[in-house]
């Protein structure tokens, strides 16, 4: 028998080389070839196949084309809506990845439990048996009575109950267990989570079936197979939180549909998944009186302002080179904060060790949270609280000034709304009218701020 001949394939870029090299030609990644095997046969894409690609349509002006609005429906858990951009969208393609555990298939299922009431709905299931998903059914007690569920990892079947059932929203757990038989590849590898991903999105699109897909995660986090997967599909959400925390996050990294960055908080209880009407209590720390080295932020999340507390610890360093530690927050910004500290505002910590921590697990990627980081470092090295009652956002510059934030006006009126009666903000963001019940402090220096909050301490 002859031996099955073979190529080697990016999982980062889908780029294919004939030999193997530690860094990708077509990308430049390294370590990111996979070998597989060179498929022959007849072209799967021809039209003359009955599950070919549509005719061709024909070329029109952009202008002729009418721009109308997507009709969307919601799945009962307004959290799950509102990182989706107000629902599912009919042919939409959603990827939703997270770590072993975390609960994205007891949220699929909730969903389309609440969908099914209203919608003919599809559960195929290529990890767990039909026995194994109505005993979780069973435990979330979850009316699934009208729910259609599928155990089957082959990529034709599944599109052949997709055609026969008609389904209007469709999940598929996991997109790394299904195979198509035109590959000889083992599911899971490259080619064969490109090609079932593939086909499955140009279903949704011909059909208009929303099809949601679940993804494994390596170990760095990242979602498993290759980049293209994430090209290919409309929508992608990552779970995000402890397993061991009852605390769950779902972020839309990519949505063509709605704003990316949009965060979803869940809480894991016993019946499952439920949202959470009032996230910034989850990142609030409640102490009885004000404590140094903490602080309050306004962070913006998508569309949604949320309230995160800072915390800062300074201490005397016992090495040669004074420690760095940042939890939630980018830990080379905070050797650069410490700099511009020390430069423009005279406070230096290069002997201190400098550990910072968002409370409550969140992730803050927006430079925003520069001010309240500074402002908790000089708190905890005064050990001094800050005055009751303050929230800040800013982003501090090389420079020493402090730039404005987007949305401003949206994070001030969301501190208020939760009790907070002092605001240290970029004067860039001083609102024109007065909020009520809140003392607004525009500031455009990091000299500046530190001593009118000196003033308020």
């Amino acid at each position: 028998m002859a031996k099955a001949k073979t190529n080697y394939t990016c999982s980062a870029c889908g780029g294919i080389t004939s030999k193997w090299t530690g860094q990708c030609p077509a990308c430049g990644e390294w370590n990111t070839l996979v070998e597989t095997t060179i498929e022959t046969g007849n072209n799967r894409y021809t039209t003359s196949q009955p599950q070919g690609l549509a005719q061709a349509s024909p070329v029109m002006s952009l202008a002729d084309i009418e721009a109308i609005d997507v009709p969307r429906f919601g799945t009962g858990i307004e959290e799950f809506d509102r990182v989706l951009g107000g629902g599912l969208v009919a042919g939409g393609v959603v990827l939703i990845g997270g770590d072993p555990g975390i609960g994205k298939s007891t949220l699929l299922l909730q969903a389309l439990a609440n969908l099914s009431r209203v919608k003919r709905v599809l559960y195929v299931s290529g990890e767990e048996s039909g026995a194994q998903i109505a005993l979780r059914a069973k435990r979330l007690a979850v009316d699934a009575r009208e729910l259609m569920l599928q155990a089957e990892i082959q990529l034709e079947k599944i599109i052949a109950t997709l055609a026969e059932q008609k389904p209007q929203v469709a999940v598929i757990d996991s997109i790394q267990t299904v195979y198509s038989d035109a590959l000889t590849s083992a599911p899971g590898s490259v080619a064969q989570v490109r090609e079932c991903a593939a086909q499955l999105t140009r279903v949704a699109k011909q059909t208009g079936v929303t099809i949601i897909m679940v993804g494994h995660v390596t170990k760095e986090g990242a979602l498993a197979g290759p980049r293209v997967l994430e090209h290919i599909v409309d929508t992608v959400l990552y779970f995000e939180g402890d397993t061991h925390s009852s605390f769950r996050l779902v972020r839309a990294i990519k949505n063509r549909f709605g704003a990316v960055n949009e965060l979803g908080v869940f809480a894991m209880g016993d019946k499952g998944l439920k949202g959470v009407s009032n996230p910034s209590a989850l990142f609030l720390s409640q102490h009885d009186n004000q404590v140094p080295g903490s602080c309050v932020m306004v962070t913006q999340e998508g569309t949604r302002p949320l309230l995160v507390e800072v915390q800062a610890l300074v201490d005397a360093s016992h090495l040669p080179n004074a420690r760095r530690l940042s939890v939630g927050l980018e830990q080379n910004r905070l050797a650069m904060l410490l700099a511009v500290m020390h430069r423009h505002a005279g406070v230096a910590a290069f002997d201190q060790d400098v550990f910072i921590n968002a409370v409550g697990g969140v992730k803050i990627a927006e430079p925003a949270a520069d001010l309240a980081v500074l402002l908790a470092i000089q708190s905890s090295m005064r050990s001094k609280p800050l005055p009751r009652g303050l929230v800040v956002f800013g982003e501090v510059g090389l420079a020493g000034e402090i730039r404005p934030a987007p949305r401003g006006q949206e994070r001030l009126r969301e501190a208020a709304k939760l009790g907070f009666s002092l605001a240290l903000i970029p004067k860039a963001n001083a609102p024109k009218q007065p909020i009520e019940g809140m003392t607004i402090i525009p500031v455009e220096r990091i000299d500046d701020a530190l001593a009118r909050v000196r003033e308020h301490s």
